[in-house]
């Protein structure tokens, strides 16, 4: 057990710079804060072994404490607020872009949601309940971006997700044959975008690393929230 769970501990130059994060968005009621790297590690374990939430292990603290965390943080948009830090920081040149997609299937524990499934980003398919993951990275193969949608969603359909403005700008995006479409490259050119459609690219490699940790490689959340807090904590990560 202890190697499994050093696999997840932070750093302690990976913590002052989560430390910070949380600071900025811990409610002012005047409590004093609980260990929040513990709780950190914890949320890190549950991302890589994709374990259910019981079957965190109580070095972490009491799952239900540490999950609770989790969604305050996840609903607050900490894990967002995070990414654009990361992508306003220049550490990696962002003139070269790249995007693509991926279709997760669903655990069959993730639908079972009494609110529906169609809110949750699920979608229906041959193979079941699916969710797709569509993903922009920069030159490094970092992520930059994250979304979800309904599985059967087409990947011209998610572009404008994923290519919002208020990132930075690339010179050249690349792109598989499922962005090939007239609309996309006027929506490239009138913003003085080269977009390239070669066949295989750093962003593949990034689908790969995300995938490591099982919680993303099978959907087991039920909400549509928590499902893309987890892509967003791996993403912060790599």
């Amino acid at each position: 057990m202890e190697i499994s769970l050093a696999r997840d501990l932070m750093s302690d130059e990976e913590w002052m710079f989560f430390e910070h994060s949380i600071l900025t968005v811990r409610a002012p009621n005047g409590r004093k804060p609980k260990n929040h790297r513990i709780v950190l590690d914890g949320i890190f374990w549950i991302a890589r072994t994709g374990a259910p939430w019981r079957d965190l292990p109580e070095e972490f603290g009491k799952w239900s404490s540490v999950y609770r965390q989790f969604r305050r943080w996840t609903l607050v948009g900490l894990w967002e607020q995070i990414m654009d830090a990361l992508n306003e920081s220049k550490a990696v040149p962002d003139a070269l872009q790249m995007i693509d997609s991926t279709v997760i299937r669903a655990h069959h524990q993730a639908g079972g949601l009494k609110r529906g499934t169609a809110r949750q980003v699920f979608g229906r398919s041959r193979g079941g309940f699916t969710t797709k993951i569509h993903l922009r990275v920069n030159a490094a193969g970092l992520p930059m971006r994250t979304e979800i949608t309904p599985g059967q969603t087409s990947d011209s359909l998610g572009f404008d997700l994923v290519m919002v403005d208020n990132l930075p700008e690339p010179s050249v995006l690349l792109a598989d044959r499922g962005y090939d479409a007239d609309n996309i490259r006027k929506k490239m050119e009138a913003r003085d975008v080269l977009t390239q459609i070669p066949m295989r690219n750093l962003v593949e490699r990034c689908f790969n690393k995300l995938k490591n940790a099982r919680r993303i490689a099978t959907r087991y959340d039920k909400t549509a929230a928590s499902f893309l807090g987890f892509i967003d904590i791996t993403s912060i990560r790599l």
